[in-house]
């Protein structure tokens, strides 16, 4: 699907988000966690108008480009004319979470099978896996209070956050914000893998061991030290090398 750029349309700074908003969504559907056309990520457009970048209603991820994400106010209204629908009620989640943490630039929401199968049953997140460990150190748990379309349930998704860079919605999905994309999608894929894991170690049928609590004091200093000390950036050049060679078309 061929649409104008906006590449002049729009400050450079905005164009590069849009661009890793786009390879975002589509390495979020590479990696098989999308779920058709719903579920949204969504990232702050820089600047004081606390305006954002979603995705157009009805496209799958693999479809989306720079210039296809829709560029919207807290209200989920266009900022920017598009020839594409948004769906305000899908932003229910995503406007609270931007609008009490500062910090949440990026909030990445999925419906992946792992992820709902894990957040169904009663103990959660397991410490199983050194995956899980840098969930649990940064882990809420949101109860399910049907579709999330509803303001009143606002307040609570909020404090469920907290101030963790993961959420867990019960019976429904996996959440994570990060300052920059790539680290929201550094750490959905650490949640996805921790979910995928878990599964595959309970139907094995065998008891499973427990990693000690005592190991997940001061994460961060170990994620930061894995790292090199540059964040999801260690990752990400490679992961849009990866695009590019798949399909370019994310940076249209």
């Amino acid at each position: 699907m061929k649409i104008p750029s906006l590449r002049e349309a729009v400050t450079p700074d905005e164009w590069q988000l849009r661009t890793q908003l786009a390879a975002c969504y589509r390495l979020v559907a590479l990696y098989g966690w999308s779920d058709l056309v719903f579920t949204h990520i969504s990232a702050r457009v820089p600047g004081p108008e606390h305006h954002f970048l979603i995705n157009p209603y009805g496209l799958l991820f693999e479809e989306i480009t720079a210039s296809s994400l829709v560029k919207v106010d807290a209200q989920c209204q266009k900022v920017i004319e598009s020839p594409f629908p948004v769906n305000p009620a899908g932003f229910t989640i995503h406007s609270c979470i931007h609008a009490a943490r500062e910090d949440a630039h990026c909030v990445l929401h999925t419906h992946s099978r792992a992820g709902v199968a894990v957040s169904a049953q009663k103990a959660g997140v397991l410490p199983i896996s050194q995956q899980s460990t840098f969930v649990l150190a940064s882990l809420g748990i949101h109860e399910y209070e049907g579709v999330a379309l509803r303001d009143e349930e606002k307040p609570r998704l909020v404090q469920s956050l907290g101030n963790n860079n993961f959420l867990m919605l019960r019976n429904h999905g996996l959440l994570t914000v990060g300052r920059t994309v790539p680290d929201a999608f550094l750490s959905m894929y650490n949640f996805e893998n921790t979910c995928r894991i878990q599964v595959d170690a309970m139907s094995g049928g065998a008891e499973l061991t427990q990693i000690d609590p005592a190991i997940l004091r001061n994460l961060s200093a170990v994620l930061k030290a894995v790292t090199a000390g540059q964040g999801a950036n260690i990752a990400w050049p490679a992961l849009l090398r990866k695009l590019d060679r798949v399909d370019p078309s994310y940076a249209d």
